[in-house]
């Protein structure tokens, strides 16, 4: 298996020459995959990668899908309601409660498509998406890449936490059923 560090350099060797995605007709995504147990190490070497990433002349946005929601939960107007009933609730019913209010406001595509905007007038512009963990057990990040399709313009790379099987088998948190469905670039896992 190779090492963080290794893949984190195929992924800049890729993202050098990242016009070439772009004439098979595919958004320019690419899947950092790294197994659940190193997410710590990922968090630390997070500041080191952008460091490089600037380096190699991307105009660097990150976007930490932690923030975004618990943003998104701490603000919302139902808040207490939810809070109230989650007193005489399964964990179950109020996870499936807040996954309802996330799809149906859309909430990650529409903080990600809020991040790109600015970056597609930029030469160089990269939007790096962290904490994808805190997606679970809401979505899945696949299911956001789909939602996303066609409306990618600039380099978007995804520190996913998983497992991968093959080219495209990728299995969220390692403890979700493989999923092929994927149209991004995959390196690591």
């Amino acid at each position: 298996m190779a090492s963080l560090d290794s893949n984190f350099q195929e992924l800049r060797l890729r993202l050098k020459d990242s016009t070439s995605l772009r004439n098979t007709g595919g958004d320019p995504v690419y899947y950092l995959i790294f197994h659940p147990r190193e997410m710590l190490q990922v968090k630390r070497l997070l500041r080191v990668w952008r460091t490089q990433l600037t380096h190699d002349d991307w105009q660097v946005e990150t976007v930490s899908l932690a923030r975004v929601i618990g943003d998104f939960f701490a603000d919302h107007p139902l808040r207490e309601i939810w809070q109230d009933g989650e007193a005489g609730a399964s964990l179950a019913e109020v996870n499936e409660t807040l996954r309802a209010a996330l799809v149906d406001e859309r909430v990650v595509e529409n903080a990600l498509l809020e991040r790109l905007q600015p970056l597609e007038a930029q030469s160089h512009g990269l939007l790096l998406i962290t904490d994808v963990e805190a997606l679970h057990p809401y979505i899945r990040m696949g299911a956001v890449e789909q939602r996303l399709q066609g409306r990618v313009n600039v380099p978007v790379v995804v520190l996913y936490p998983g497992t991968r099987r093959g080219q495209s088998n990728l299995s969220f948190l390692g403890i979700y059923p493989e999923d092929g469905n994927y149209r991004s670039i995959h390196i690591g896992g």
